[in-house]
């Protein structure tokens, strides 16, 4: 470590997002990452963009330091770069891009380039404290997905694929990782884009852009690749190098007005669908055609990353990486020896990223990489936790009625014992997940056995789509008796398929079903978690970072013979993942959950009292 080998100041780094989506602060000291949370899960909006004020306090608190003990503030973007890209992009799409000029040009121009000035008020507005300009630097957009990808991985070197949106130019791009040092080797550039296509469906189809992506994947199995060669004839030019091109003739995205345009609309000879009306054979198929071309784009890519690289390693980080499915293509090819996929992947990742960059990059510090472990992401637990005294003053608070469990052996075996009755349980755990995954810290678990679970977590927990699919945890040491995988999957980022003697063969009729009428057929001795295509999005469980987890699922074995419970985050639609003892408890009451576990606090239902909050949480969430 820096300190050890030159005798600098050992350094608390902080690392931030924001201003676009999904803001976040992540806080290092001496390499070790010591905490990192979104900003959404203290302000209870999905997505936050806004300065991460909650996300820094938290931080601050976990490391028990001031703001002045930090030693240098790194953001993870470069915003007069990508105010170089956006008026690049107003020239070359002019007069379109007219309207958006008067939209989005002041702010840029009156505040966004002036990054370090609006981060030195934020920091004032929230702390009080003046921080020095000279402790504030900046890295760009990709660099900070692959600094997230590459340096917590359990790799000494590897090919570093980077897939979103867009950056500042880059959209695409494939980096080296080799000890301390990062190089990037190639990008592809706004506007051509794969994850921007796959948004500008997710839009067409009715579906919120940047949360809204998932659902397209969840929906697609449902559907038939009819519009592939539509898409790949009109849309965008695929290269065998790996290498893509958008037409954009049919997009509207450059300009800012809305994703697609008349042009695409006329092609597929509708306009897009409004958000919340009945989803028909239509969207399933153009669902599983663009998953069908983003798979063979990302897989493509990983070909080219490893002739280019020659490495046996990848990692993977950006938006795009948080398409499981694609994931689990690419493992399935047999590129790589080895993948690892950054939990956070998205935007919020990059506060992680910048921070490990400025380390060990610019600073020049060395990594120490343990074999013996997956990974320096400690399995994602990053967030808040409540001490037991603190859970208790709040349940007191609502009157709430508790049975305190300290045994943790008889707390697993009660519950255990509930989940093979077909009770739903918000589990609420030690400290909060970092990403979008939900891992047995925050999490709705259940039992996957059960024929109904999907359809009751869907309708009566989650208030959801009734084809939203849900992932399986699974022992890691028993995942390969039920699935085809033979790689962890600690973070829930690869699909694979269930065993083959694990199925349930279908009747002649049941194969002629179509769309949404496949959902009820059960496919497999646990129909909760199978996906039509007998696929399941898995996360491994390791007794090594989530014990309680593990054992509570190993407990489940023993009953019933199944090592795999339903997961899914402990939400309901468009509400962040919760985080305090209240949000739990507030969740718990608005949901037809049967239980609620809050560390070693056990409630039940039907011994709660009425609940005062009788606001309905569709009034409160923007739905996703």
């Amino acid at each position: 470590m820096c300190g050890k080998l030159y005798g600098w100041k050992i350094m608390y780094i902080l690392g931030i997002s924001c201003w676009y989506h999904d803001s976040a602060a992540t806080l290092i000291f001496d390499g070790e990452i010591i905490a990192a949370a979104q900003e959404e899960r203290f302000t209870r909006v999905k997505q936050d963009s806004s300065f991460p004020g909650g996300a820094i306090k938290y931080c601050l608190k976990e490391g028990n330091i001031h703001l002045d003990d930090i030693d240098k503030i790194v953001f993870y973007d470069d915003p007069l770069l990508k105010f170089a890209r956006i008026k690049k992009t107003y020239y070359q799409f002019f007069p379109k891009s007219i309207s958006f000029i008067f939209k989005s040009f002041p702010i840029w121009f009156f505040k966004k380039q002036y990054w370090k000035k609006e981060l030195l008020n934020e920091f004032f507005n929230n702390f009080k404290v003046n921080i020095k300009k000279d402790k504030l630097t900046n890295t760009q957009h990709h660099r900070s997905h692959a600094a997230s990808a590459f340096f917590p991985s359990p790799f000494k070197d590897a090919a570093i694929l980077i897939l979103d949106g867009v950056g500042e130019f880059d959209t695409s791009s494939l980096w080296i990782g080799e000890g301390n040092k990062l190089k990037k080797i190639v990008s592809i550039e706004f506007p051509h884009s794969i994850g921007l296509l796959y948004s500008a469906v997710t839009y067409f189809l009715g579906f919120k852009v940047n949360s809204g992506e998932y659902k397209v994947m969840g929906l697609a199995p449902y559907g038939e690749p009819k519009y592939v060669n539509v898409i790949k004839n009109n849309l965008i030019d695929i290269n065998d190098n790996g290498t893509f091109a958008l037409n954009m003739d049919y997009f509207d995205f450059a300009t800012g007005n809305r994703m697609t345009n008349d042009k695409f609309h006329k092609l597929f000879g509708k306009e897009p669908r409004k958000s919340e009306t009945e989803l028909g054979q239509f969207e399933m198929d153009m669902a599983r055609s663009i998953q069908d071309v983003s798979e063979e784009v990302m897989i493509n890519l990983a070909k080219f990353a490893k002739n280019e690289t020659g490495k046996d390693n990848l990692c993977l980080a950006g938006g795009v990486a948080l398409n499981c499915v694609g994931n689990g293509k690419i493992l399935k090819e047999d590129i790589f020896e080895n993948i690892w996929i950054q939990p956070a992947a998205g935007d919020a990742g990059g506060s992680l990223g910048c921070a490990l960059d400025y380390y060990f990059d610019k600073l020049g510090c060395s990594r120490n990489i343990d074999i013996d472990k997956h990974d320096m992401m400690k399995g994602s637990y990053l967030g808040p936790k409540f001490s037991n005294s603190e859970i208790k003053n709040y349940l007191n608070s609502v009157n709430a009625k508790y049975e305190l469990i300290s045994d943790e052996g008889k707390l697993v075996d009660v519950v255990s014992s509930e989940l093979a009755h077909e009770k739903v349980v918000g589990w609420h755990y030690d400290r909060m997940e970092f990403g979008p995954r939900a891992l047995g810290h925050r999490s709705i678990i259940g039992d996957a056995r059960s024929k109904k679970m999907q359809s009751i977590m869907n309708l009566k927990i989650k208030y959801r789509e009734s084809f939203r699919p849900f992932a399986p945890s699974v022992l890691s040491e028993k995942v390969s008796e039920w699935f085809e995988l033979e790689k962890d999957s600690p973070y829930m980022l690869l699909v694979a398929p269930v065993k083959k003697e694990r199925r349930r063969e279908m009747s002649e009729e049941e194969e002629n079903f179509f769309g949404i009428e496949k959902l009820n057929i059960p496919r497999s001795e646990i129909p909760s978690v199978t996906h039509i295509d007998y696929s399941a999005r898995i996360q491994t469980v390791h007794k090594e970072t989530n014990y309680r987890y593990h054992k509570l699922i190993s407990k489940f074995e023993e009953k019933t013979g199944c090592p795999i419970i339903v997961n899914t985050s402990f939400n309901v639609r468009g509400e962040p993942i919760v985080c305090t003892p209240e949000d739990s408890y507030r969740c718990f009451m608005r949901t037809e959950m049967d239980v609620l576990v809050i560390d070693d606090y056990i409630l039940y239902k039907e011994n709660q009292p009425k609940y005062e909050d009788i606001k309905e949480w569709m009034e409160e969430f923007t739905l996703d």
